[in-house]
């Protein structure tokens, strides 16, 4: 999902992660088994690489301009069409993925009963983050509303936010990994692989530009 994980968080734990223990004979490994000329799999990078970059670039010059909240007359109704926008952008982007896997071959290591449970149990998690946080947030909280001035009287503290650092963000790459473990696709566990590098990229951005808005508010208020 196509979302600020949370109005209040910076980008948490991402300083923590120690990039250097990524295993590049894994990467060599998948590399081996997908066709990265198919066209099919280049769309589904596109999209992949393509929602966060539309969705911050749009959210930052609403914030700069209030142009959305002139055109709707109402951030409200601005915030909700710009959400509108996203879902639809993030069903493609679903689509593409799966269109992908169709495309490629399977992982015979991965083709079995025990893959496909493993899968569905990350897949599972991932719905638990995604709407546990949607449901913690609300649709505006959810969809950008700091970026429209609808901002959040106070953190949000309760469960998943408890237990997870963003976990909209790492929900949906959850289920990305589960979808492409299920299918023993070599080239769904790359697609996920820049999810999760596209997410932490966002939110390099997203954490600090959240912050200042806050900080804004703050100063304001005193």
């Amino acid at each position: 999902m196509a979302h600020l994980p949370q109005s209040l968080d910076c980008c948490g734990g991402l300083d923590n992660v120690d990039y250097s223990k990524v295993d590049p004979s894994a990467m060599a490994f998948l590399l081996s088994y997908v066709d990265l000329t198919d066209s099919v799999f280049g769309v589904a990078v596109f999209f992949i690489a393509f929602n966060p970059l539309f969705w911050n670039t749009v959210a930052r010059w609403e914030h700069r301009t209030r142009s959305l909240t002139h055109l709707f007359r109402s951030p409200y109704t601005a915030c909700y069409s710009l959400g509108a926008v996203i879902l639809l952008l993030n069903f493609l982007r679903s689509h593409c993925f799966a269109e992908a896997m169709k495309s490629q071959p399977k992982l015979q290591v991965l083709d079995s009963l025990p893959g496909y449970y493993a899968g569905a149990g990350l897949v599972a998690i991932g719905v638990v983050f995604v709407l546990s946080s949607f449901l913690a947030l609300g649709f505006v909280g959810t969809f950008l509303g700091d970026y429209f001035g609808i901002l959040m009287e106070a953190k949000v503290t309760c469960f998943p936010f408890s237990v997870l650092d963003n976990p909209m963000y790492w929900g949906s790459t959850s289920i990305y990994l589960g979808w492409a473990v299920m299918l023993a696709s070599p080239a769904g566990l790359l697609l996920t692989a820049v999810v999760a590098l596209c997410y932490t990229i966002a939110l390099r951005y997203e954490g600090p530009f959240t912050e200042q808005i806050y900080r804004q508010k703050a100063a304001k208020s005193k």
